[in-house]
């Protein structure tokens, strides 16, 4: 979704590296009847200031309850955590360009700035290279890699982009569409659509910027401003199917391991899609309409039973599978941020969110399926456009959770977290 004006008007805050120890214990919070006619675009939001600790949290809380009042909050769970956090490294790759994508794999952390992708050993923080796109082929949107070595990027001038990592150098290997699928399909005046009045294109081409992206199943999916989710065959990277997915711009979309695909728009809806036993195309399988504004991003669990939802009315829905249902049904809202949620990642059983209030919040659901926030990850003085975890494994100590987590901001600063998570849920009785 293009940079709304919201985003403009975020004001600064000082930026803190201290590191933060504490034992975590989320209290039942009372449940608020509020006026259903009450929209977001009613919600006065007071300096802080001018509030207690107290009445600030219970704002931050509010703010989304008015926005969807309907739908229950789950931060009902009582958590008990030894939990420590603190800012290892602050990254300025180009301080006047917004970081609009992170991600890690083994010792590697990549981010996007503008055309300009670099490279980092995600321990030491080093810059060990950088790769650049066309300056003309404008922002990188999202990277994620494949089983055999291949990063792949999307882009503001509607390709995908195929990288070859050489360890000390990144060259091309393909854009998609590829040369060849073009050739075979240009001929025929079929494979054409009509984009606007007097602008046809094939209908393998995206027309928009190339927003999202996921690898699973053999398959590439993608989804774009155009609307549009298309799939490509990983072994020839050739497009197979194209899909009007929404009536707005799509800005993310998640693949379970069975296939089924997640597509969250501009247009408030989350789409089902999936393909039956024997079909050559995906076809919808329901639309979820909670959301009361754009849904931004999208995360999957690790085995696919809950998806998450972030959007602009503050909220993180969380849909889960009901037996009785081939599709995800809402179970209720996690609440606290102050500002529009932009992007979510999960790992392990941790969600992590972050949003346009600057901050990165960090979930982690209980035996009953609630949740408790462990940490605010604060400090940033832009908003968090992008995030990237892994967990370092520590398999001597099951209960001991080390996160490293990386967030991006619009600002151009990249911060380098280490979370420390020690110890199990406790559940305790209710307060009256």
């Amino acid at each position: 979704m293009r940079i709304q004006s919201w985003l403009q008007t975020c004001s600064c805050s000082s930026s803190s590296t201290a590191t933060h120890n504490s034992t975590i214990s989320l209290l039942k919070q009372k449940q608020h009847a509020y006026d259903t006619s009450t929209t977001s675009s009613s919600v006065s939001e007071a300096p802080s200031s001018a509030i207690s600790n107290t009445t600030a949290s219970s704002l931050e809380t509010n703010l989304s309850i008015q926005t969807l009042p309907s739908i229950p909050s789950l931060q009902t769970q009582t958590l008990t955590f030894s939990v420590s956090h603190h800012c290892l490294n602050s990254l300025t790759p180009h301080p006047s360009r917004p970081v609009t994508s992170l991600a890690v794999i083994n010792n590697l952390l990549y981010a996007a700035t503008d055309h300009e992708i670099n490279v980092y050993d995600r321990h030491t923080c080093t810059t060990l290279h950088t790769f650049n796109i066309q300056p003309t082929s404008n922002s990188t949107k999202a990277i994620t890699f494949t089983d055999n070595n291949l990063v792949l990027t999307t882009h503001q001038d509607s390709k995908i982009r195929v990288w070859r990592n050489h360890k000390t150098h990144h060259r091309v290997f393909t854009t998609l569409p590829t040369v060849k699928d073009r050739l075979h399909r240009f001929l025929l005046p079929k494979n054409y659509i009509t984009i606007r009045r007097h602008n046809k294109r094939l209908w393998i081409e995206h027309a928009d910027a190339v927003t999202g992206l996921a690898v699973t199943n053999g398959a590439i999916y993608s989804v774009s401003w155009d609307r549009t989710l298309k799939i490509w065959r990983l072994s020839d990277f050739r497009c197979v199917e194209s899909v009007n997915a929404h009536e707005d711009a799509v800005n993310a979309v998640a693949v379970s391991f069975d296939g089924t695909v997640y597509t969250g728009s501009a247009d408030k809806r989350i789409r089902v899609w999936a393909r039956p036993a024997g079909e050559k195309r995906h076809v919808l399988v329901a639309t979820l309409e909670k959301h009361k504004s754009a849904v931004n991003a999208l995360a999957l669990n690790d085995d696919a039973s809950v998806l998450f939802s972030g959007a602009c009315d503050r909220s993180i829905l969380v849909w889960e599978r009901e037996d009785s249902a081939n599709h995800m049904v809402v179970s209720g809202a996690l609440r606290g941020h102050q500002k529009p949620i932009l992007c979510l990642v999960t790992v392990s059983d941790l969600l992590l969110s972050g949003s346009a209030d600057r901050t990165v919040r960090i979930w982690k659901r209980a035996t009953d399926g609630r949740f408790g926030c462990l940490a605010v990850l604060d400090g940033h003085r832009k908003p968090v456009k992008s995030l990237a975890a892994i967990l370092e494994n520590d398999e001597a100590s099951p209960h001991n959770n080390t996160v490293s987590v990386f967030s991006g901001t619009l600002d151009g600063e990249i911060k380098v977290w280490q979370v420390s998570i020690t110890g199990k849920s406790t559940h305790y009785p209710e307060n009256n």
